[in-house]
């Protein structure tokens, strides 16, 4: 089973589009192990987005996800990076898939409603900056049967 962080960003909860988020990601077959609302630290944002430190989207990013709360959640399931990378849409919005919570709710690169990891390595990372171990829930859903092989 794979693992993803999937944020709401503060475009996509200013807008009120928590719930929709939620609901795709669940209809999928996902199930949903961690969620919290809160205020990203500058710290937090710091560490989740090292990567892109010196690069010229920086400094706004990271202005950005600190600047309202954010609905944080930990997802998993049989392919879920793929699964939820594709229900959220490409990054850039206006190329995103018809369907797909980008094309559906943004038309910008930086108002695209959503973060989801981009592989299982980094889904772990990502879960483990912003989630305690103890605040992962292990369940299974009564449909995971008629939903996973």
């Amino acid at each position: 089973m794979e693992r993803s962080l999937v944020l709401v960003k503060p475009d996509g909860v200013q807008r009120g589009l928590i719930g929709e988020v939620i609901t795709r990601l669940e209809q999928r077959g996902l199930r949903l192990i961690a969620a919290k609302f809160m205020r990203v630290s500058p710290e937090l944002a710091e560490r989740h987005y090292a990567v892109h430190k010196g690069k010229a989207f920086y400094e706004p990013l990271i202005g950005f996800i600190t600047a309202s709360p954010v609905m944080a959640m930990a997802w998993q399931g049989p392919d879920a990076i793929a699964a939820i990378r594709q229900s959220m849409g490409k990054t850039n919005a206006v190329e995103a898939s018809t369907g797909s919570v980008r094309a559906d709710f943004a038309i910008q690169t930086r108002f695209n409603i959503t973060h989801a990891s981009d592989s299982p390595e980094n889904g772990e990372f990502e879960i483990g900056l912003w989630f305690k171990p103890e605040e992962l829930v292990e369940w299974k859903r009564c449909t995971e049967d008629w939903t996973f092989e």
